[in-house]
């Protein structure tokens, strides 16, 4: 029986466990990556560990998401990261060098290597053939010092692709199809391979685009073949010596198997708000419009932006339309620049922005009031754009650019033939933005520069014997990352201060959560299902732990946010029997007595409700490491423990 090509890799970089699915393995990295929104809170966590170099082969740390300095809290972030990469051998990409996810494909990624970022949509680099998954801080500093990356062994998910797109239908198109049918859970435990005659139809950037909201999925990550387009992109970025051909066995057996017809496809749209309410823009066409975004790590790269530029050359941006473009790289921009694409963009009306993130992170371009907002980006949640009625829809960049000339929802299929729009066979390449560290022998030459916002990360104590606490929030389903610690520009910088930042935690649900928490010293959470989809972020679980929430009970838990929560401290639980959630009320006193005798003796951990009197089971399915780093009070007790 053949490999796929998820278990080929796994396989090879295979540490702890075995290659059972459903059993954790130890995988070890060869990269990682950080963003600055989660970068400083990383490098934190990698200095108190103690280890004077990182051990992977390339580590980045990319300034893209706190780069609206409005305060001098996001400039003191960025000094504070560049000098720790300066002395612990991390390479350091300067604001205005790109997103990171765009940047890595372009400079970094290598096809058959596995890389962690501390950001959900790591992934991208499944579009080159790498094992890229996205992570908490704290599991990437332990990367990052030569420990283990633990997971889930996944399921693996064929998509059979077939044909080839037609005209002026998109990547964006596949991913939202791919959404469509198995939804924002569908991807958990799994990751999604690409196959079939239709990936040689894909270029690299289209490959990355399906990759990236691969993150949407909930999936642990998503991967196509390494073939001769990905040479041919390697090629052009001058590393054709980094190409390694890499593909699953021809008789790979897979868990599932999803057939898509490219040549069927049509274009389509996220719906508010959520990336799985999707319609084709057939059903919303006329429908009037207040904004274009177009960008993101999703859809900023070269052949993106060609296509704009040629969709927008000679025209004007409709009256009643803004349209903010961001090109996703330095060198996507330079390109643009030099070969006439970017006058096209600005003469047709365009605001271009700053190769960065931007607007998908909530850091400027809010819509006006119950602006109708389509953006090329990933996420589409509820208030995530900065106005809380916005309501945005995620598109692609061929629909985006032809709706901000019509001012309605518009099938670029109106366009007429398609332009023939290739890649370079060289891209510009210059890689003066990216600061490389000094030599270890000049490490204690290099100070490490902090400023007065950055605060140490919450220490957290070792397991309690009985945890009797107070229900201080009752959430529903699908409550995202976004929900329990929001982004944007006011939020944003504070992600250096978690005793600030934290006066915002589960803001958009409850106003009073903060200083209701924090009255009560220690706490428990309940919420629903797919509990903290979304983004990476690990102030997510590390705001909760400074408020004092001891246990979360929840329906069930995205993946990410349940390791942030394992690695805090907080007990992870899921209900035994669903229906125990309707039967638990906000402020609740619930009992769990002989927590850790409990969790050590089996998964099943019995909860008594005191308020109401009656007792009910939850599970707290982890593994004995896991159990370990609960006991401990989290990863980084674990680690000193056990180092």
């Amino acid at each position: 029986m053949g490999l796929t090509l998820t278990e080929k890799i796994l396989s090879a970089h295979l540490v702890e466990g075995e290659m059972i699915k459903g059993s954790e393995i130890g995988i070890r990295i060869d990269q990682t990556l950080t963003q600055d929104a989660t970068g400083t809170m990383a490098y934190l966590e990698f200095e108190a560990m103690g280890v004077p170099r990182v051990k992977t082969e390339r580590s980045v740390a990319y300034i893209d998401h706190n780069t609206l300095q409005s305060g001098f809290e996001n400039a003191d972030d960025h000094r504070f990261i560049g000098s720790v990469c300066k002395k612990h051998g991390i390479y350091f990409s300067r604001p205005g060098n790109g997103i990171c996810h765009q940047v890595h494909l372009e400079r970094f990624g290598i096809p058959g290597k596995t890389l962690i970022g501390s950001d959900s949509h790591t992934p991208t680099g499944g579009g080159i053939g790498m094992i890229a998954i996205g992570a908490g801080g704290m599991d990437v500093a332990v990367a990052m010092g030569g420990g283990t990356y633990y997971i889930t062994c996944p399921k693996v998910v064929k998509v059979n692709l077939t044909g080839k797109l037609q005209p002026w239908v998109a990547a964006k198109d596949v991913i939202l199809e791919v959404l469509k049918r198995l939804s924002v859970k569908g991807g958990v435990g799994k990751v999604i391979e690409y196959c079939g005659e239709g990936v040689k139809t894909l270029s690299v950037p289209e490959r990355a685009t399906i990759t990236n909201m691969g993150a949407e999925l909930g999936a642990t990550t998503s991967i196509f073949p390494s073939d001769e387009t990905t040479r041919g992109f390697l090629k052009a970025q001058g590393r054709e010596q980094d190409y390694t051909p890499l593909c699953a066995d021809a008789d790979a057996v897979y868990d599932e198997i999803v057939e898509i017809d490219l040549s069927s496809l049509e274009p389509l749209a996220a719906c508010p708000h959520s990336p799985d309410n999707v319609k084709s823009i057939k059903e919303l066409e006329g429908q009037k419009i207040d904004q274009v975004c177009i960008g993101s790590c999703t859809n900023s790269s070269l052949l993106d932006m060609l296509k704009v530029a040629h969709i927008l050359k000679g025209k004007t941006v409709h009256p009643d339309v803004s349209l903010s473009i961001a090109p996703g790289s330095k060198q996507v921009l330079n390109i643009l620049a030099n070969n006439g694409a970017l006058a096209a963009m600005i003469d047709a009306g365009a605001r271009i922005l700053e190769s960065a993130c931007g607007p998908c992170i909530g850091m400027g371009q809010s819509p006006n009031s119950k602006g109708i907002s389509l953006r090329t980006f990933n996420r589409n949640f509820e208030g995530r754009s900065g106005t809380k009625d916005g309501q945005i829809y995620l598109v692609s960049p061929e629909t985006a650019a032809v709706s901000a000339l019509t001012g309605v929802f518009t099938d670029p299929r109106s366009l007429g033939a398609a332009a023939d729009i290739t890649l370079p066979d060289t891209f510009t390449i210059n890689d003066n933005m990216i600061v490389p560290p000094v030599a270890a022998e000049d490490m204690g030459s290099v100070e490490v520069l902090r400023g007065p916002n950055i605060k140490p990360f919450p220490v957290s104590e070792p397991l309690a014997e009985t945890i009797d606490a107070k229900c201080s929030l009752k959430v529903g389903d699908n409550i995202t990352t976004d929900h329990i610690m929001p982004a944007g520009a006011k939020i944003l910088p504070l992600r250096s201060n978690i005793p600030k930042v934290s006066e915002y935690c589960f803001a958009v649900c409850d106003e009073k959560f903060h200083d209701r928490a924090l009255e009560m010293g220690k706490s428990i959470i309940i919420g629903g299902s797919n509990y903290g989809q979304g983004s990476s972020r690990e102030h997510a679980a590390l705001a909760p732990l400074y408020l004092g929430v001891k246990a979360v009970i929840v329906k069930s838990f995205a993946r990410i946010h349940m390791a942030n929560l394992i690695n805090a401290g907080i007990v992870p639980m899921t209900f035994a029997d669903e229906a125990d959630y309707d039967r638990i009320d906000q402020l609740d006193e619930l009992k769990i007595e002989n927590v850790g005798k409990q969790i050590s003796e089996g998964n099943i951990v019995k909860v008594t409700n005191v308020t109401k009197n009656f007792d009910f089971d939850v599970k707290v399915d982890l593994s004995e490491r896991q159990k370990e780093m609960l006991y401990a009070g989290g990863l980084l007790n674990y680690t000193k423990q056990n180092s």
